[in-house]
């Protein structure tokens, strides 16, 4: 035989309440009273309403949160403001030589007190750079396309078989490599510098003009009258920056070849023979090799 098949049952609707009487059966029927479809019982105070209890606490939590209507927050830090994020853009567009630092220190400097790491990200998404660099051309730039007309000197210490601490000074012409020794001393000074200098000039002759520039650390011993004698012949004076030895590169990697290659394979006693192995770097290294005492 064929099946039958049940026909389905659609429940009756529950009654319809309008928002507003919905609230009133919270308020009555508040959560923890007995409910029931019932007669009330004589020692319990019982309310009898035509939902369910667990219709009745959605109702009464629907009705607290209404009532508690507090400003949402989500988490995390509140956004910036728009003219907070307008200004950081006008400052970095107007002064494209500043930093996300130095515009969070000018904002400081307007009462408008915002991170770093608020004016970074802001920087950032815009595809602003973070750190520009400075206006001109980087320092290896520079140095390439300067090499024809730079001059670099520095000192570097010797020790003696006796101890005795003797302090070379050489410069080294950038072009061609060229090192001369100027001179050796136990007691440098900025008088015995400048004579070096003058001598330097001497020896360069008509090729002094051909220099523009002298790149030197910030010694005590590099004085004003050192200066003066290569200003006086057009060449500008070049500082670098402190502890950044890689700013006088060339320099320092010839002091290192003397170093490993000379000085430290013998042991000087006299500042005559200090200034013979500084010289033997032969063929880069030229010059008269003046001593001092």
């Amino acid at each position: 035989m064929p099946r039958r098949e049940r026909a389905s049952v659609t429940p009756p609707p529950g009654p319809g309440f309008a928002p507003a009487g919905r609230c009133a059966q919270a308020v009555l029927g508040r959560p923890g009273d007995h409910l029931c479809a019932g007669p009330p019982h004589p020692r319990t105070r019982r309310l009898c309403l035509p939902v369910t209890p667990r219709t009745l606490l959605r109702w009464h939590a629907h009705l607290v949160r209404r009532h508690w209507t507090y400003p949402g927050r989500g988490p995390g830090r509140p956004p910036t403001r728009p003219t907070i994020r307008a200004l950081v853009l006008q400052l970095a567009a107007e002064n494209p030589a500043w930093g996300y630092r130095r515009i969070t220190g000018e904002l400081a400097g307007l009462g408008q007190k915002v991170g770093a790491a608020t004016v970074w990200q802001i920087l950032r998404k815009a595809g602003i750079d973070l750190v520009p660099r400075r206006s001109g051309p980087s320092w290896g730039q520079f140095l390439r396309a300067q090499a024809e007309g730079i001059l670099a000197c520095d000192f570097f210490h010797a020790d003696t078989i006796t101890l005795t601490r003797l302090y070379c000074f050489a410069v080294v012409e950038h072009a061609t490599r060229r090192v001369p020794v100027l001179g050796v001393t136990a007691n440098p000074a900025g008088a015995w510098a400048a004579q070096q200098a003058r001598n330097l000039m001497l020896d360069l002759g008509d090729r002094a003009g051909s220099f523009r520039f002298l790149i030197r650390d910030r010694d005590s011993k590099f004085t004003a009258i050192f200066d003066e004698v290569f200003r006086a012949e057009g060449i500008r004076i070049v500082l670098t920056a402190p502890q950044a030895p890689r700013m006088n590169a060339i320099m320092e990697r010839w002091v290192g070849s003397v170093r490993r290659e000379v000085l430290d394979g013998c042991s000087s006693s006299t500042p005559g023979t200090c200034a013979r192995s500084c010289r033997s770097m032969s063929p880069i290294s030229t010059g008269t090799g003046r001593i001092g005492h």
